[in-house]
C-alpha cells in the first residue's frame, strides 16, 4: 500500500517570518519549502550598521541553507515566485517551475515606496538589503573622498551635506549614525577637510519624528539627535529630489547624499493573490492571518494588513517583532490544522520599541516605560544581538561594537565598485560657504 506523503509546507521568503515558521515545525509531519531569491538571512534592524561603515555585511547575515541544515524536513530553493495560482494550489517562478503547496506562506517583506516619485530612487537610496547598504556606504565616504580634493567651497559643503529622508526608527538611527562617523571616525582622517564641519539633516513631514512612539521619547530622540549635531527638521515635507539637491517645503538644500527612509511598500506577488489590499500593496488578511477564502494561504510580516489587534484599529507595524511572533503563530495554527484543533486568532505582544540615536544614546518603550540614554542603548544593543542568527554572527557583532566602540572607530570603511572619482572637479575662485539651506523658491 502506497504512503501518503506529508502535506508540502512551502514558505516564499526567508526572513524573520519565514524562518520562525519553520523552526515551529521543525518536528512536524510535514514538507517543508523555503524559496527566496536571495540565499541569506538578512537582520534588517542593523543594516544601518552596514549601511554607516560600523559593521560588515556578513555580520548581519547568514546562509539559509546553514540555519536549517539540521531540520530534515526542510528544503531551501533559491528562486523568485512571479505568481501564486490559488485555486490549483501552485506557485508560478520566473525561470518556469511550479511548486504545488498544501499550505501556502507568503513572507515577502517590503521595499520601499517613493509613493509615486520613482525617478527619485537614483538619488536616494533605500535601505532594505545589503546591496542598500553597500551602496549607501560607498555614497556616504565617496562624499568625504570628493570633498577633500575640491576646491571650491560652495561644492565642498554640496559634497559634505547628508540629507536624510524620514523620521521613523530608521531615518533616526541612519541620521544618527552619520553624524556619529563624522564626529569621531573620520575625524582625524583627512588633510584638506574637517568631517566634524559635515552637516547631517533629518527631514521628517509630520508633525514629530518616531511618531509611532509616544511623545516623550520622541522628545527625547529628538534632543540626543541635536546634540550629535544632526539638524532635525520636522512638517518638512520633500517635494524634489535631484543629483545635486533636494527641495523641502519650498526650500532647497545642496547636498549629493540623500538617504530614503520614508515609507515601504510590498511587491507585486501579493496582487495575484486576488484579494483586497491596502494602499502599501498588504494584503488584507483574517485574523488567522490567512486570506479570505483560503485558509490554506497565509501572508505574514510586512506584507500581512493585520487590523485585529485586541484594543486597536491600527494595522500592525511592519517590525522583526511582529514577523517573529506571526511565524510562531502560522507553525502552532498548521499543526493544529492537522491535529484536528479549530483555528485561534493572531494577537500580538508588544514588547515594546526601541531605537538607537547614537554611540551609547538610546529611546526605549517598553511595558509603558520611556527611558533613554545609557542604559536604553545598553538593552537595545543586547536585544538585538540576541535576535542575529547565528552564534558566529553574535560573537563578531560583540566584537566589533566593543573595538569601534573603545576606539570611536569603526572598522568596515571600504569603498566597493568603482571608486575612482570622474567628474573633473571645478577651479573656482574662493567663495563663502553657503548655509545647509539656501533660499525659499517661491
Amino acid at each position: 500500500m502506497s504512503r501518503t506523503p506529508a502535506p508540502r509546507v512551502v514558505i516564499i521568503g526567508g526572513g524573520f517570518a519565514g524562518l520562525y515558521l519553520a523552526h515551529g515545525l521543525r518536528r512536524a509531519a510535514v514538507r517543508v519549502t523555503i524559496i527566496d531569491r536571495r540565499n541569506h538571512h538578512l537582520f534588517q534592524p542593523m543594516l544601518y550598521q552596514v549601511a554607516a561603515a560600523a559593521l560588515s555585511p556578513q555580520d548581519i547575515a547568514a546562509p539559509i541553507r546553514s540555519i536549517v541544515r539540521s531540520q530534515r524536513n526542510t528544503e531551501v530553493l533559491l528562486g523568485e515566485v512571479d505568481r501564486i495560482d490559488t485555486a490549483d494550489r501552485r506557485l508560478h517562478l520566473t525561470d518556469g517551475a511550479t511548486i504545488e503547496y498544501d499550505y501556502c506562506v507568503v513572507a515577502i517583506g517590503a521595499r520601499h515606496s517613493y509613493f509615486g516619485h520613482d525617478e527619485w530612487e537614483p538619488y536616494a537610496p533605500g535601505l532594505k538589503s545589503l546591496e542598500d547598504a553597500l551602496d549607501i556606504r560607498r555614497r556616504i565616504l565617496y562624499a568625504f573622498e570628493r570633498a577633500e580634493r575640491e576646491p571650491d567651497p560652495r561644492k565642498r559643503h554640496e559634497y559634505l551635506t547628508f540629507v536624510v529622508v524620514g523620521g521613523g526608527p530608521t531615518g533616526v538611527e541612519m541620521a544618527g549614525a552619520i553624524a556619529e562617523i563624522r564626529r569621531f571616525a573620520l575625524a582625524r582622517d583627512f588633510r584638506h577637510i574637517d568631517p566634524r564641519e559635515a552637516t547631517v539633516m533629518l527631514l521628517e513631514g509630520g508633525p514629530r519624528i518616531l511618531a509611532s512612539y509616544p511623545a516623550k521619547s520622541s522628545a527625547q530622540a529628538k534632543a540626543q539627535l541635536r546634540a550629535l549635531g544632526v539638524d532635525v527638521r520636522e512638517n518638512t515635507m520633500v517635494t524634489s529630489i535631484g543629483p545635486t539637491m533636494v527641495e523641502a517645503s519650498g526650500w532647497v538644500i545642496p547636498t549629493t547624499t540623500v538617504i530614503w527612509a520614508a515609507g515601504n511598500e510590498i511587491g507585486a506577488l501579493t496582487r495575484t493573490l486576488g484579494v483586497p489590499l491596502d494602499r502599501a500593496g498588504r494584503v488584507v488578511v483574517e485574523p488567522d492571518c490567512s486570506i479570505p477564502g483560503h485558509p490554506e494561504v497565509f501572508v505574514l510580516g510586512d506584507a500581512a494588513a493585520f487590523t485585529h489587534q485586541k484594543g486597536s484599529t491600527d494595522t500592525l507595524p511592519g517590525v522583526s517583532p511582529v514577523a517573529i511572533q506571526m511565524g510562531q503563530y502560522a507553525a502552532r495554527t498548521i499543526k493544529g490544522d492537522l491535529a484536528g484543533r479549530p483555528r485561534t486568532p493572531f494577537s500580538y505582544w508588544n514588547k515594546g520599541q526601541l531605537a538607537v540615536i547614537g554611540r551609547g544614546h538610546a529611546v526605549a518603550d517598553i511595558a509603558g516605560f520611556q527611558f533613554s540614554g545609557f542604559f536604553a542603548w545598553l538593552v537595545w544593543a543586547v536585544v538585538h544581538i540576541f535576535f542575529l542568527i547565528g552564534f558566529r554572527n553574535r560573537v563578531m557583532v560583540l566584537l566589533e561594537w566593543s573595538w569601534a566602540y573603545l576606539r570611536y572607530s569603526p572598522g568596515a570603511r571600504l569603498i566597493t565598485g568603482d571608486g575612482i572619482l570622474r567628474t573633473p572637479l571645478t577651479v573656482t575662485g574662493e567663495h563663502p560657504v553657503p548655509p545647509a539651506i539656501a533660499g525659499p523658491t517661491h
